[in-house]
């Protein structure tokens, strides 16, 4: 279990991983917007990921380049915690284990090039690697 969230606490998250994290693999994107962010991600698609807002006006839900996915940004302090993408009842999503409290608990990570990928791919990427059972609760 990993537990993590933005810096003023306004989004908090517990990512539940079948495996123990050192066996994940976490993967940086060459994306414009992961890079400025140093957004690394890991997932499982048999695990678990609570997310929980105090606040949802103070949550950017940002789209860019394909307008698929929706990054989930803290208005407050800026911290990207990771990412989602909803098609029908389902929700996917990512952490970026930078916003993790112990984000050294994971293995060594790698780059990926989804820019080269067509927006078909990256769903089915998603769908296999990204946690399949993603709940987001909003207390305001």
């Amino acid at each position: 279990m990993i537990q993590g969230g933005c810096h003023c606490g306004n989004i908090s998250y517990i990512a539940k991983f079948q495996n123990e994290p050192s066996s994940y693999t976490p993967r940086v994107c060459d994306c414009k917007l992961c890079s400025s962010h140093g957004a690394t991600y890991a997932a499982d698609n048999n695990g678990i990921l609570s997310i929980k807002i105090k606040n949802k006006n103070d949550v950017s839900k940002y789209k860019q380049g394909s307008r698929i996915a929706e990054f989930l940004i803290c208005k407050i302090c800026g911290v990207m915690i990771g990412v989602c993408y909803e098609e029908n009842d389902s929700t996917y999503g990512a952490i970026n284990i930078r916003s993790a409290h112990d984000y050294r608990a994971f293995g060594k990570s790698h780059p990926t090039h989804l820019t080269q990928l067509t927006d078909e791919d990256r769903i089915k990427r998603w769908k296999k690697l990204w946690f399949s059972n993603v709940k987001i609760e909003y207390e305001v």
